[in-house]
């Protein structure tokens, strides 16, 4: 089977398109055949080496994907050849996964759709948790035409906030209109000021942040009373550093998490949010979004859009 394969950490052009094995189920386990696969951020991390939790050469990136099942291993109940499934899979043809850790689709959910949602919407989900958004507060996400950004527009609206989306050209704006935005805001030359404006002068209640420094240190001075910032990432290239005596008069909070530690520490946790989240996607309450999909093959300038910031939600690999 065709995979793509980091065999030492570099930028996309290391990557190695290669054959290989076929891999067969182990008991417990399920052979998906994969039919679109989505492309991240982390994964530019990850083939740099520059991701916080390493992987050592060589590996196959991805970590999202959706397919069809073809080979069952011995003690699998509740799946069936042919069965239409989301998982874990990564750049490659097929893919092994344990069937615990592999949900069924929803009939008229179609493979993109699948691979488009998973990371986005378990990071834009288990964020709103952790900030815990109520109905009727004002949710600002920064970087919102971004994957992760998107998807935190598309569940704020869900869960009831005023969304204000933050994007650095017209047509990112307009596809973040389109997921429910009710504000939007070029940020290309700052935001507080037209936060503030959007607010009667009180900031945002919550504010999502995957860019990090300037728009960090900008965040600061927008956030509301009782206020939660959530550090998501940092594609501006450095870190916030928060100043605390802010945060003391705002009564307000800085809040860090990784999804990768939510599926360490609380696996059940992150399985249920997971299932809610099928259940959303299949009902249509939410709308993944992506702007390429390229053949397998090319997982390379797939990556290099990422890094260009060509991306409007996800790209994808078919």
């Amino acid at each position: 089977m065709q995979v793509v394969m980091c065999e030492a950490y570099g930028g996309p052009e290391s990557l190695v398109v290669k054959n290989i094995a076929s891999p067969e189920p182990t008991p417990g386990e399920i052979k998906i055949r994969l039919h679109a696969r989505g492309v991240a951020f982390t994964d530019v991390l990850r083939i740099a080496g520059k991701y916080h939790v390493k992987t050592d050469p060589p590996f196959i990136p991805g970590g999202e994907a959706a397919g069809e099942v073809i080979g069952l291993g011995d003690g699998v109940e509740g799946f069936a050849i042919g069965d239409r499934v989301v998982c874990a899979g990564g750049f490659a043809e097929e893919t092994v996964q344990p069937a615990d850790s592999v949900l069924r689709l929803p009939p008229h959910v179609s493979y993109e759709a699948a691979a488009t949602f998973r990371s986005n919407y378990t990071t834009a989900y288990y964020a709103l948790q952790r900030a815990r958004l109520q109905p009727g507060e004002t949710l600002l996400v920064h970087g919102a035409a971004g994957g992760v950004g998107l998807a935190t527009v598309d569940m704020g609206k869900l869960l009831g906030a005023r969304v204000i989306a933050t994007a650095r050209s017209q047509e990112r704006l307009e596809v973040c209109k389109q997921l429910g935005a009710d504000h939007v805001i070029d940020y290309t030359d700052g935001f507080r000021d037209e936060v503030k404006a959007l607010t009667d002068g009180r900031g945002a209640d919550v504010i999502f942040d995957p860019v990090g420094g300037d728009v960090f240190d900008e965040s600061m001075r927008a956030i509301a009373p009782f206020g939660r910032i959530l550090i998501v990432g940092f594609t501006g290239g450095r870190p916030g550093v928060a100043k605390t005596n802010h945060l003391l008069v705002k009564d307000a909070e800085v809040i860090g998490f990784t999804i990768g530690a939510l599926g360490r520490l609380d696996p059940a946790w992150a399985q249920r949010n997971l299932e809610t989240l099928v259940g959303w996607l299949g009902s249509g309450h939410i709308r993944p979004y992506h702007s390429h999909a390229l053949p397998l093959a090319k997982a390379a300038e797939a990556l290099q859009l990422i890094i260009d910031r060509k991306v409007i939600g996800k790209v994808l690999l078919v």
